[in-house]
């Protein structure tokens, strides 16, 4: 995969890829407008999946797991450009356009736009930045942020609340939470911020509700799903690992034997 950005700023991506792979992130922190050029994008989100389409427009708000499988078209390459809304950005606008920052977003984490002709246009303004990155400025690239600030309320003055929430995740039951999401591979971190707690509190109530530690837990949870995908799914090992939220095959096979005694390999054999 190729990847561009700015070297002045990290607020722009380019993605290009001619073979399907999983994107690296699995944890959003900012705001993310994205446009698919080509091939699509396979999101797996805390609350469901969707498909971006070649044209479609993304917008995904911060704070949230997610997991891409990018997908070339059968013709072309995989493509898409991403604009990072960083939470400072969309203060500093928010400053200057005096918007009230005073409401919690509800509404949902990914919103799906039809293509639209000032949007595209926008997009296809990027490719200097994205072709010589060392000639922009970082008023230039805020410049450019601003602009799609205001092209998203112009299309949607609704988004307003979307883009300029800036409430830290409240606190949930932790329990649900990790049982729901213990397959994102991220760090203890972004579990503890997503369940509305510092990384102490976290690991504190986390020893009260499965009595070991965070990264044990998880280890173990996911080698039990492996498990189970194997022996009673007929799962095939290099099909899942990723899924599980493990690095790379060799690691998987690795702690799944320790646990085990076996490898995914010989757990599937022994199945038939």
């Amino acid at each position: 995969m190729k990847t561009v950005t700015p070297q002045t700023d990290d607020s722009f991506v380019y993605s290009c890829s001619s073979e399907e792979q999983w994107g690296y992130e699995q944890f959003i922190p900012e705001h993310i407008l994205a446009y698919q050029l080509s091939g699509e994008t396979h999101i797996f989100h805390q609350n469901g999946t969707f498909v971006l389409k070649k044209n479609q427009i993304l917008l995904a708000h911060r704070n949230q797991f997610a997991k891409s499988l990018k997908m070339p078209a059968s013709d072309k390459e995989y493509k898409a450009v991403s604009i990072i809304l960083k939470s400072e950005d969309l203060k500093k606008f928010a400053t200057a356009n005096h918007i009230a920052c005073d409401r919690r977003y509800s509404g949902k984490q990914n919103i799906v736009l039809k293509p639209e002709a000032f949007l595209k246009s926008y997009f296809q303004s990027l490719i200097p930045y994205l072709e010589q990155p060392h000639r922009s400025s970082n008023a230039m690239v805020f410049s450019k942020i601003t602009e799609a600030i205001e092209l998203l309320l112009n299309i949607r003055p609704e988004f307003q609340d979307f883009l300029f929430d800036f409430d830290e995740p409240y606190k949930i039951n932790l329990e649900e939470f990790m049982l729901k999401n213990f397959h994102y591979k991220a760090p203890i971190e972004n579990f503890a911020k997503l369940t509305g707690r510092s990384l102490a509190a976290f690991k504190r109530d986390f020893v009260k509700s499965f009595n070991v530690p965070p990264a044990k837990w998880l280890k173990e949870k996911r080698l039990e799903e492996a498990y189970y995908l194997i022996r009673q799914k007929s799962k095939k090992p290099s099909d899942i690992y990723l899924d599980l939220g493990f690095e790379n095959l060799s690691h998987f096979y690795t702690s799944f034997k320790q646990k085990y005694g076996i490898t995914p390999a010989e757990s599937l054999i022994i199945k038939k």
